[in-house]
């Protein structure tokens, strides 16, 4: 009799256990999706993708694990549960992530544009020294005309910035940082060209005084070799 009431105790025990382990963990999942929600939610899907990514992918397999232990009559979601735990923290630590790069793109934009506006005026001023020969003049107008799409742009990422779209505004303000540079290298190229050609022609004028000298002291020598012949010898008579 007593066997056979701690039979039927460990019977209900298991089945109390295989119940257990048989249910979907349904509280986890919800937690992990909506950790997932809030990454997307602080825009980990623009600040970090590839993490974000990652995420709801290993939320895709868990889904699908869940599906097929649901189908099974001896259901185990233990290691489900161990990969809930594993999304749900790296869920939240993207959405820490995301916050973070979104400050540092935020300053990012900050400090470029302010750049750009300065090499903007560096180059206001350099195109006034720059020179104007034949093809100088139609090179400055092309310059002038990307200045203004580089003023544009700058405009525009600002109004992004301004917007809270800090990756945007990044992208934008980036690209027209690159041609204000260019520009601007171009710009000192062309003056220091100019210079250099200047100090070219001021050198050799020294040269032809020097070599004007050479035929005077060449015409000086002639003239003392006649002095130096013996006199002529007074004919003898026969």
């Amino acid at each position: 009799m007593k066997n056979k009431v701690l039979m039927g105790l460990a019977a209900i025990a298991m089945v109390a256990f295989l119940s257990s382990c048989g249910k979907v963990p349904q509280a986890k999942v919800d937690a992990t999706n909506a950790a997932i929600a809030a990454a997307q939610t602080a825009e980990a899907a623009v600040y970090v993708p590839a993490e974000f990514t990652a995420v709801q992918d290993s939320m895709k397999a868990i889904n699908a694990a869940i599906e097929v232990q649901k189908s099974k009559l001896f259901k185990k979601f233990g290691p489900i549960e161990l990969k809930l735990d594993a999304t749900l923290a790296q869920a939240q630590k993207v959405s820490t992530d995301a916050v973070a790069k979104k400050e540092e793109v935020k300053k990012e934009v900050e400090t470029t544009i302010a750049a750009v506006k300065v090499t903007m005026d560096d180059n206001a001023a350099l195109m006034k020294k720059a020179p104007r020969g034949k093809e100088g003049a139609a090179v400055l107008e092309a310059m002038k005309t990307d200045m203004a799409a580089i003023e544009t742009s700058v405009a525009e990422a600002q109004g992004l910035y301004d917007k809270g779209t800090y990756m945007d505004a990044l992208n934008k303000i980036k690209a027209a940082s690159e041609k204000a540079t260019g520009i601007n290298t171009e710009l000192k190229d062309a003056i220091e060209k100019v210079k250099g050609k200047g100090k070219a022609v001021v050198a050799p004028a020294a040269k032809p005084a020097a070599a004007a000298a050479k035929p005077a002291a060449a015409a000086a020598k002639p003239a003392a070799k006649p002095a130096a012949k013996p006199a002529a010898k007074p004919a003898v008579k026969k």
